[in-house]
């Protein structure tokens, strides 16, 4: 399904002319190795473009596509690194230097030999002439010779004009790679027959994977063969199949502007047709900044996707087939954290419910109206950690759920409570996501009434209520002794909210004596709000509460507290 969609995404990006078709892959080089029609070298040119960056980047080139290397010698075919074309590099070993030069110059004359091109005939004239031995002392490497064999790829020039332009030479790679050698089967992907790829090419750009790439779809112990069928031939994928997916995977990775972080995945998305406003607004509706829309616009377009109407002037539909895929680093492989699909306008909808879930009074100070994912999953990371990343397999079933509209999972409510013992303290974030749970997911000690964007003054849960007055205690104690240093949160929060019975008749004599620091005003406002707020409460206290229960506690304390700054902000 997932490699089905890609496939499809890279036929869409093909017939828009934005990326290579088979056999052939944008790829970065470092150098050029300038030869002439004798195959003489020349000079040893740098290729840099400016991307805006402050390092200059090596240059894209549509190239023949890459081998994928394990352990073996495999050479690629008019460029690679200085190993394969000099029979040189840092790597300190220059007998295996020599080898790769030696397996290069032999696929170089199994591909060019029959060509009638100059520049093929150059590149074998300088193949057959090359002594690596020497090329220290070259005077066309001798001044960047560390630069050049530091790791970066080069890429033959003959007379002026790359290699990879030349049109006898395209012919003759695109020849090569169309053959039809190898084990003919049913492509599981296309349902054609194919000749089935035994090794897939590499996936690039996914944080924490191998730099070099890593496999997508691998197989390489015994437990994972059957009926004798080793490697990939457990599960034939056609070659072209096998290009068209990984090339498709690649190109969105590479484009950093719309890729996404969500725990330890790293986040792509496509629509049919390779439209790239979709996954541009996705990637502002889920947190990332853009300044040409401001957050009402995005909070409205939202909407209007949801509720199944098209946004004209951002040209999105809500029928639009939409895709999102979240990779995993796994050693030199990866794995699918979650993936989505369906319409554009169901994706927004299920976002849209999200963040009405989510909606909660918030202090002044606050910089988004609407709490981004990744602003949400940081309030399960303790903010002293070194590693601030959120539980990887929590953050991938929290994206899940907000995508697909599921519930949340339990470890998302479970991993906030602790962090909320563990400040002693409940912010907005915190509070919002205990909402949210608790309308998604429901709980009889957790009921609606509590479940409100602001404080419900009509609501009889005890619990909510228990919350309410520990914000009141402290509203009195800092009335009475203001910039304490220790305050009743600081002591008793964590009691107040499991075991109220043994806390608050401890918490309702200190307050006592607080009101009477106070002058008569002031005494009186606070004695009336205690009064009706324990009228609701009785004469009993809750022996322990549940986990739902602790949850109404912190929402009916976050309640209170943000209708005590509140009005301090009226003043």
């Amino acid at each position: 399904m997932i490699l089905q969609a890609l496939v499809q995404y890279y036929e869409d990006l093909v017939k828009q002319g934005i990326i290579d078709r088979p056999g052939w892959v944008k790829t970065k080089i470092s150098y050029a190795l300038c030869i002439d029609e004798n195959g003489q070298l020349q000079q040893v040119i740098p290729l840099v473009e400016d991307t805006g960056s402050k390092k200059p980047q090596p240059m894209a080139f549509s190239l023949p596509a890459p081998v994928k290397r394990t352990m073996g010698i495999a050479p690629n075919f008019l460029w690679d690194n200085s190993g394969y074309l000099l029979g040189v590099d840092g790597k300190g070993k220059p007998e295996r230097s020599v080898k790769c030069f030696e397996a290069c110059q032999d696929f170089h004359h199994t591909l060019l030999d029959g060509v009638d091109s100059p520049a093929a005939k150059a590149i074998l004239r300088f193949l057959d002439a090359w002594n690596p031995a020497v090329a220290a002392e070259h005077p066309a490497l001798r001044e960047d010779y560390a630069k050049i064999i530091a790791g970066g790829n080069l890429l033959f020039r003959v007379n002026g004009a790359f290699a990879c332009d030349d049109t006898l030479i395209r012919h003759a790679w695109q020849t090569y790679y169309d053959r039809s050698e190898g084990l003919v089967r049913q492509c599981l992907v296309t349902g054609r027959e194919d000749v089935v790829e035994a090794v897939h090419p590499s996936i690039k750009g996914v944080d924490g994977a191998q730099s070099s790439g890593a496999a997508l779809v691998s197989f390489n112990a015994p437990a994972f063969c059957s009926y004798g069928q080793e490697q990939s031939y457990n599960a034939p994928v056609g070659k072209y199949a096998a290009f068209a997916y990984t090339s498709a995977l690649n190109y969105l990775l590479a484009d950093r502007e719309n890729v996404q972080k969500i725990g330890d995945a790293t986040v792509v998305s496509w629509a049919e047709g390779a439209e790239p406003q979709y996954p541009s607004f996705f990637a502002v509706a889920m947190g990332r900044q853009d300044d040409t829309l401001s957050e009402n616009d995005v909070h409205n377009a939202v909407k209007r996707l949801a509720d199944g109407l098209p946004v004209e002037g951002m040209h999105l539909d809500p029928n639009q087939r939409f895709y999102i895929l979240g990779l995993s680093p796994n050693s030199a492989r990866l794995s699918v954290r979650f993936f989505y699909q369906g319409t554009f306008g169901a994706l927004m909808q299920n976002v849209n419910a999200h963040h009405r879930r989510m909606e909660i009074v918030r202090p002044s100070f606050e910089k988004f109206e609407t709490l981004p994912l990744w602003a949400m999953l940081r309030e399960t990371v303790n903010p002293n950690a070194r590693d601030k990343s959120p539980n990887p397999v929590m953050a991938g079933a929290v994206a899940r759920a907000v995508f697909t509209g599921g519930p949340y999972p339990a470890a998302l409510l479970e991993q906030t409570m602790v962090r909320i013992r563990a400040e002693r303290a409940i912010n907005r974030g915190k509070a919002a996501i205990i909402k949210a749970y608790y309308l998604k997911n429901p709980h009889d000690d957790c009921p609606k009434e509590v479940l409100t964007v602001a404080l419900n003054e009509a609501s009889t849960n005890v619990a909510y209520t228990l919350g309410r007055l520990f914000s009141v205690y402290e509203a009195v104690q800092e009335a009475a002794n203001p910039g304490i240093n220790a305050t009743i949160k600081d002591k008793y929060f964590n009691a107040a909210a499991s075991t109220p019975a043994t806390v608050f008749p401890i918490l309702g004599n200190l307050c006592q004596k607080h009101l009477r620091k106070l002058d008569t005003g002031k005494r009186i406002w606070y004695e009336k709000q205690i009064i009706v707020l324990k009228s609701v409460l009785g004469e009993a206290f809750p022996t322990r509460m549940t986990l739902p229960q602790q949850g109404s506690f912190d929402l009916g304390y976050y309640h209170q507290t943000q209708k005590r700054y509140e009005k301090k902000e009226d003043k």
